[in-house]
């Protein structure tokens, strides 16, 4: 699987409109800009995420010969057009917001700047992925913030969709905040720390649940945690678990790494008694890991109510995003160009729902910021020909509601512009050597950037993501041409 061609993971659609394309030749370049229309989990920010995976995939866009033969046997494309594809490669532009960056609805996550043939022929694959690894990079997100600093550890191999989402969920999760993962496979390919401990049929298999315990804490004296809840959490588990810590001890192995996982029951009650008994014991700084389907809002209720867990091992509805299961991204045509012309021509779709009319032209994004605190004030799209300092002011506008209005005088904010080249004229010169943890560390500082109004689980304040006065003019005139008035 992870040698798999992914060329033709496109709809046909896309194909079909290819050769239309080819059949009444064009040079034209096209801007199409792949966003989302609202935060999911109905939050107040989202976590780009994928930027690796497409990258991987733009790179090895070719139809091999067994392309071409499925593509033939379908008889809807001609052989000049066959043969087009036989040597077809990207030769476009693409811009993005790079992997662990916070982002906000509406703005250009990825542009691609191509012919028109090849920036269609991308669009689902890069829709999937960046759709996908945004959707859990921001989940996890949420999660590690509900626990407030303890560890989360990625559980959900058995529960994803499929090997990919499993995969590439847990790559995602390690990014949004998680400290590791139970998936070997991700560990390898992405160098990300693997966890775990041991299943209810460790115990099971063994006479007691003590031998298995004492057998466990034999194989693995350094990362020693016992899964408490097979039989009774508080009769059994935990006085097994203390009886072997205590031989341990008196063995003299140092209990470096060690504790309990709880993973059923009432996790807040148990723990507390379980805390108890162990801090009798003097293993008070044993580790109490929880687990049962947990998420963002469960585990921010279970510290609300003193739970004493002080690690998490989250599943099913943090790599299958259960209750919001789609990022909702969408790529549309924002201008083009016959190839040689200097000037675009911006492109607008309108729709009855306001929140569906684009955003036209060729743009980027500055990020405004406050300059004494670091925190995040507002997004600017603009043309990408605009430039703004932060030596003026500037003056932003609800581009729906734009009565409201905010200015930033000069000196009290920095600038950053957050769409970054990944590639030009078909090359990639994208050169961030990140790895994966490395990326999570810029997640976190990322969402340093963020008020806590904005990381609000209920309710949170949305992120100002404004248009420049130029942009707007260019959007309010298309829109009067197609009204017809």
């Amino acid at each position: 699987m992870r040698a798999t061609n992914l060329t033709l993971m496109t709809d046909l659609y896309e194909l079909t409109m290819m050769q239309g394309y080819f059949r009444n030749p064009t040079d034209q370049i096209c801007v199409f800009d792949a966003f989302y229309r609202t935060n999911p989990f109905d939050g107040g920010y989202a976590i780009s995420c994928g930027l690796e995976q497409v990258i991987e995939y733009v790179k090895g866009l070719h139809f091999a010969y067994e392309d071409i033969e499925y593509l033939r046997s379908l008889k809807i494309f001609d052989e000049d057009f066959l043969e087009y594809l036989a040597g077809f490669h990207f030769t476009g532009s693409i811009w993005a917001i790079p992997e662990g960056t916070v982002m906000f609805p509406r703005e250009p996550m990825l542009k691609v700047i191509a012919p028109i043939m090849e920036a269609q022929l991308i669009e689902p694959a890069i829709l999937n992925i960046i759709n996908h690894e945004s959707l859990i990079a921001t989940k996890a997100s949420r999660v590690c913030r509900a626990a407030r600093g303890d560890g989360v550890m990625e559980f959900g191999l058995r529960r994803a969709q499929g090997p990919d989402a499993g995969i590439f969920g847990a790559r995602a999760a390690v990014i949004g905040g998680c400290s590791g993962t139970s998936n070997v496979l991700t560990g390898e390919m992405f160098g990300v720390p693997v966890l775990g401990t041991h299943a209810h049929s460790w115990i099971m298999s063994f006479p007691s649940e003590l031998e298995a315990f004492r057998t466990y804490a034999k194989l693995y004296p350094g990362n020693c945690t016992l899964l408490v809840d097979t039989y009774d959490v508080l009769e059994s588990g935990v006085p097994n678990a203390i009886r072997v810590f205590t031989e341990m001890r008196e063995q003299g192995i140092p209990l470096t790494k060690y504790g309990i996982r709880i993973d059923s029951g009432d996790l807040a009650y148990l723990s507390k008694k379980a805390y108890k008994m162990l801090k009798e014991a003097g293993f008070e700084d044993a580790i109490i890991c929880a687990s049962s389907d947990l998420d963002e809002y469960l585990v921010n209720t279970l510290k609300e109510q003193g739970a004493m867990i002080n690690q998490w091992g989250v599943g099913t509805n943090l790599i299958t995003s259960r209750d919001w299961p789609a990022f909702g991204g969408v790529y549309k045509l924002a201008a083009i160009k016959n190839k040689g012309d200097e000037h675009y021509i911006p492109k607008i779709k309108l729709s009855e729902n306001t929140e569906k009319i684009t955003n036209p032209g060729d743009k980027k994004i500055y990020r405004i910021y406050d300059k004494e605190t670091g925190k995040v004030r507002a997004d600017l799209i603009c043309l990408t020909d605009e430039v703004f300092t932060e030596d003026e002011d500037i003056r932003i506008f609800d581009p729906i509601e734009t009565w409201k209005k905010t200015r930033y005088k000069a000196g009290t904010f920095t600038l950053r512009e957050v769409l970054v080249p990944v590639f030009e004229n078909g090359t990639c010169v994208y050169n961030d050597t990140a790895t994966t943890m490395e990326i999570r560390e810029r997640c976190r500082k990322e969402l340093d950037t963020l008020w806590d109004e904005t990381k609000r689980f209920v309710n949170p304040h949305q992120v100002y993501v404004d248009l420049s006065d130029k942009l707007y003019k260019m959007r309010s005139e298309l829109l009067e041409q197609m009204s017809g008035d």
